[in-house]
């Protein structure tokens, strides 16, 4: 009699610290998974408390209350197939990254994970202790299943060991956030662990935003040489029912669903859109407001709003002053009325008036300068956060990496705000990404079809509007010089010599690579942003304030 396996894959969104949410998600996971005759339901790694925790897990009563919460799960779902879930385990003192298996009302396997990431945003060595490579759990139709914990199955090491003491099918539970062109990586990655072991792989990661990461889910299932059985999309939570057959070669995966992937700037976009959104929910926020210049930055931080919240959801406030153009007005008004969104103004004129004649005794007879430009900033700010107190609203910041990275924002003006969902995209993006939503609509999102952000507003040149006439340009390079440097210095850690090879001027390169170092400290008091790349402000470039050192090549 042919021998079959059914593997139900919950690629889900936990919240962190939701214990009591987590496991009921995973109750009707399994609930489903029993309905649909499966022989295991697998849930994604720490899924129970949610990911990632920090320090959170160093507390010993959140990691007892996890462990309430699964023995509570193992014994309601005793009656039916078996259940993995990631989570926190205690034992002698030493913390693990655990994923335990229940079956009949019990924990019949708990497999503690070996190697511990630490870099870029991950920092388990100084949570988590390393543990010896656990065997593999036997379950029904006698398929023993071995579970590599996420970085466990980066490296040959545990996979091999865990193949060679019986383990038929890998199944690799993840919590695997995203960057521009992971995806590839995780891939190519479980290919030569599939290649070498000569069995099948399982690949379910998490789904759903926690702070400035987006866990992007595109689980996965492959078969013996690489080949593709199962592609779940991305950032969809949703789970799926996998179907192994025993052949004369050992298990294989019958082919099921196969979704295709978006380019890297639908999905740069999505996980803006995602982030907000959970970030929203997460937080038990509803509404958003935030500054509308008529420029290009607040323009597609609208647009990113609107998706991810609607538009009854969203309200636009312009706050024009005497430099304010009468085509930022009407821009601003524009992508307001495109979205659907409240549209207010209110004019800083008369806050600023105020300012100047309570500052008038103390500045008399010195020159305007950065000063003035940062008071209307700073009002904006002000009044801004007025109206999140007054309305309930998180206010919504739009500094683009570009002007995160040189310092090109003001602190306590405009960048006062909750959440900035542009931080990791540079401007060049920026606009890139406004031309693709304009001619670009997809189910997820809900905002409308068609042009949302103005063209007028993608063409004119980038200003702050603070003085007359003033354009982004006067005081740094055109962006895409901007940001080909900043690509450099930040993102691949090159020195001034690499840039200037690489045919940047000299001068410019060290003023760009100054204006970065001046600028840390701002970062540090900066709102979080959905991480796009893997060399996001923060926790995957984390820089002293205090820093004398440049680079003299």
């Amino acid at each position: 009699m042919t021998k079959f396996f059914r593997l139900t894959m919950a690629q889900l969104n936990p919240t962190v610290g939701d214990i009591a949410g987590n496991a009921d998600k995973a109750r009707a996971a399994w609930t489903e998974g029993k309905a649909a005759g499966a022989d295991l339901v697998a849930l994604p790694e720490m899924f129970l408390v949610g990911y990632q925790t920090q320090d959170l897990i160093a507390k010993p009563a959140f990691v007892a209350d996890a462990m309430v919460h699964l023995m509570a799960l193992a014994r309601d779902c005793a009656d039916g197939p078996a259940l993995s879930i990631g989570g926190p385990l205690m034992e002698d003192d030493r913390l693990y990254n655990a994923y335990f298996t229940l079956r009949s009302g019990e924990i019949v396997s708990r497999a503690r994970k070996h190697f511990l990431p630490n870099f870029n945003v991950f920092d388990e060595v100084r949570l988590f202790k390393s543990a010896d490579i656990a065997g593999p759990v036997a379950l029904n139709h006698g398929v023993r299943i071995g579970s590599p914990i996420c970085e466990d199955a980066w490296y040959p090491d545990v996979c091999e060991a865990m193949v060679e003491s019986g383990a038929e099918i890998l199944v690799v539970p993840n919590g695997s956030p995203y960057f521009r062109g992971k995806f590839p990586i995780r891939m190519n990655n479980m290919v030569s662990r599939v290649i070498e072991n000569d069995v099948p792989l399982v690949y379910i990661n998490l789904v759903g935003g926690q702070d400035d990461q987006v866990f992007d889910g595109g689980s996965f299932v492959l078969n013996r040489g690489g080949k593709l059985a199962v592609q779940l999309p991305l950032m969809e939570s949703m789970l799926a029912h996998v179907d192994f057959e025993l052949t004369d070669r050992g298990w294989e995966a019958r082919d099921g669903m196969k979704a295709t992937l978006p380019d890297m700037l639908e999905q740069d976009y999505r996980v803006m859109v995602h982030a907000l959104r959970d970030y929203m929910q997460k937080t038990g926020f509803q509404k958003v407001l935030l500054g509308l210049s008529g420029g290009i930055d607040s323009a597609i931080v609208a647009a990113i709003a609107t998706d991810a919240l609607g538009a009854e959801n969203v309200r636009c406030v312009m706050l024009p002053s005497e430099y304010t153009s009468q085509g930022s007005l009407d821009d601003a008004a524009a992508a307001a009325n495109a979205l659907g969104c409240t549209y207010d103004t209110v004019s800083i004129a008369g806050p600023r008036a105020a300012v100047t004649e309570a500052l008038a005794p103390l500045f008399e007879g010195l020159d305007d300068d950065l000063t003035e430009e940062n008071i209307q900033s700073r009002l904006r700010g002000l009044l801004l956060m007025a109206q999140s107190n007054k309305f309930g609203e998180m206010l919504l910041t739009t500094g683009n990496k570009s002007e995160v990275a040189v310092g090109y924002a003001t602190i306590y003006g405009d960048m006062s705000g909750g959440y900035n969902p542009i931080k990791d995209m540079y401007k060049t993006r920026v606009f890139e990404a406004a031309r693709w939503r304009n001619a670009n609509h997809r189910d997820w999102m809900k905002g409308p079809a068609g042009e949302v952000i103005p063209v007028a507003i993608i063409d004119k040149p980038p200003s702050a509007e603070l003085r007359p006439d003033q354009k982004d340009e006067d005081s740094l390079p055109p962006y895409d010089v901007l940001d080909g440097i900043l690509a450099m210095l930040v993102d691949q850690e090159a020195s001034v010599a690499d840039c200037v090879a690489a045919g940047y001027d000299r001068e410019t390169v060290k003023r760009i690579e100054h204006l970065i170092y001046i600028s840390e400290y701002k970062r540090f008091q900066s709102a979080p942003g959905p991480r796009l790349s893997d060399r996001a402000f923060w926790l995957d470039r984390r820089y002293p304030i205090v820093n004398r050192w440049r680079d003299s090549s």
